[in-house]
């Protein structure tokens, strides 16, 4: 019969051979840290259009086990509200909390080069488990977690305090911080950000780091990790691909109402020199949201079917729409910013210069600005000034 510390064990190993846990601290907190009673009282299972609630209690105790400790992303919450029940009926939604796959979180731990003395600040508590594994080494003094929604703060803080760490769990915008634990070591932020707040930078103690994964989109975002200098600067660079959920304060609003009438008048129709399905690659989705940080991308399929793409900058009131006709792309463009021209753009001057990996995106975070450049590339270069 299968149980929760042979999956533990199972799971760890499984970590260790993919090249992500290899801090032997860290496998000590991986087996030990009890990730199912970071799961109450369920989670959804993805079945396309709609989520299957599966709790401990309604589900085989083997079959609840090899979910808890598989390496998925797990939804706990939808629609800011929903949790699962014992009824077993499918639900429709939108996912607000989960916990994420079990990779990303010991990827991003290993990242943090965490020392046993260390002080920790974590942005989106979330269940609590990643809390756990950083309490298991630093202890539970040294980690403060801030949790926007009240309901998820407190189940994760009961699941915390079951598990045996009574850390400082605070509810509240973790965009702010919490400056009456500052200063930190390390800032850890599990939830996306449009830009690594300048408040983050003051929490943190020179020689910190601070890991967080910008952008705005579901794709084509980057774990970006800095380091604060003694100038109150911090400097670093894109590591990894990384996918998040949006920090609630920041979440884009889906577009409402007619698109047609969003598109109705054009100032430019020109033949598009790349075809908008670049934009569902990753690193070219990333450059775009630094071109045009304001942006989002639509895709949707005219009545006969053929595809449609737009990307709106409702804040600037600039758009861009794609029509396609026997494989050639046309780009209808208006508002007071081109937005494909700037894009494409700056596409083109990476595609050549080699086409580099997100890896290559360098940045650096002033009280004033944001600066990314790509390494190699003088020519792509962005500065996005805050407003004062």
């Amino acid at each position: 019969m299968t149980d929760a510390a042979f999956e533990r064990r199972r799971m760890a190993v499984s970590l260790v051979n993919s090249g992500v846990l290899k801090s032997p601290w860290l496998r000590a907190a991986v087996e030990a840290v009890p990730r199912e009673r970071f799961l109450r009282p369920g989670v959804f299972i993805d079945e396309g259009r709609t989520w299957r609630p599966v709790t401990a209690l309604d589900t085989d105790p083997e079959e609840w086990l090899r979910i808890v400790y598989g390496l998925d992303t797990l939804t706990t919450q939808l629609d800011g509200h929903l949790t699962a029940d014992g009824t077993g009926e499918p639900v429709t939604g939108v996912p607000t909390s989960s916990s994420t796959d079990p990779t990303t979180v010991v990827g991003m731990i290993e990242a943090l080069d965490l020392m046993a003395e260390h002080r920790v600040l974590e942005i989106g508590t979330g269940t609590g488990y990643s809390t756990a594994l950083l309490c298991h080494y630093v202890g539970e003094d040294n980690v403060t977690t801030i949790e926007v929604d009240p309901q998820v703060a407190a189940r994760a803080d009961a699941a915390l305090e079951a598990a045996g760490h009574s850390t400082w769990t605070v509810t509240g915008d973790g965009l702010l911080g919490h400056p009456q634990r500052a200063p930190y070591d390390r800032v850890v932020a599990t939830c996306a950000v449009r830009r690594i707040p300048y408040t983050w930078v003051r929490q943190t103690k020179h020689g910190g780091v601070i890991l967080g994964t910008v952008g705005s989109w579901p794709w084509g975002t980057g774990l970006a990790k800095v380091t604060v200098g003694e100038d109150g600067t911090a400097e670093g660079a894109i590591i990894a691909r990384a996918s998040f959920m949006q920090a609630r304060a920041q979440a884009m609003t889906p577009l409402a109402g007619d698109l047609t009438a969003r598109t109705a008048y054009a100032d430019t129709d020109r033949l598009a020199r790349l075809s908008p399905h670049v934009l569902e690659e990753w690193m070219p989705a990333f450059l775009a949201q630094l071109v045009a940080p304001g942006a989002q991308f639509v895709r949707a399929t005219r009545s006969d079917g053929a595809p449609l793409r737009f990307l709106f900058d409702a804040e600037r009131e600039s758009f861009a729409e794609f029509i396609v006709d026997g494989g050639i792309w046309t780009v209808r463009q208006g508002g007071p910013v081109a937005l494909w021209d700037d894009i494409e753009r700056a596409l083109v001057v990476w595609q050549d210069h080699g086409s580099p990996g997100i890896e290559a995106v360098r940045l650096r975070v002033t009280d004033r600005s944001h600066v990314y450049w790509v390494e190699g590339s003088p020519s792509l270069r962005w500065e996005h000034r805050l407003v004062r």
